[in-house]
């Protein structure tokens, strides 16, 4: 295969581009030896996945059965839905409770503010009585 189409070759299979019959012709000009030296990098990583591919594991492995798991987790799925239930409805009565506070703070303010305002307009009206007191006591003191 020319070096030039192996180097398409190497650029698409980085790229993962290839197809399966590319990778056949890659592994197969990496195999046989024949290697240009500035592509010698990708021939080990080729023989590394040929020679990986035949390993295989001899060992047996123990399975153990699984516990039922499965059934705790339904559990506690349910457990944790209804904790959620109820610290949304919770939450939600503690904001109606905050919107009733704030509603009763700002007629609280009103209502604070109205009785300035005729706490004002009485001192008004006793300075005004005063001031008459003060000019009836004169003319009586004046006729006597």
């Amino acid at each position: 295969m020319e070096l030039a189409n192996i180097e398409k070759l190497v650029e698409k299979y980085l790229n993962a581009e290839t197809t399966l019959q590319e990778e056949a012709a890659l592994k197969h000009y990496f195999k046989e030896g024949s290697v240009a030296p500035h592509l010698q990098e990708y021939a080990y990583m080729f023989n590394y996945f040929a020679i990986t591919k035949d390993e295989t594991y001899t060992k047996t492995i123990k399975l153990e059965p699984k516990k039922s798991n499965k059934r705790n987790f339904k559990w506690l799925s349910v457990a944790a839905s209804v904790v959620l239930l109820f610290s949304v409805f919770i939450g939600q009565q503690e904001y109606k409770e905050y919107q009733q506070r704030k509603k009763a703070e700002q007629i609280y303010a009103q209502i604070t503010k109205g009785f300035e305002l005729l706490s004002t307009n009485l001192k008004k009206g006793e300075d005004a009585v005063a001031q008459l007191y003060i000019h009836e006591n004169t003319v009586n003191r004046a006729l006597k």
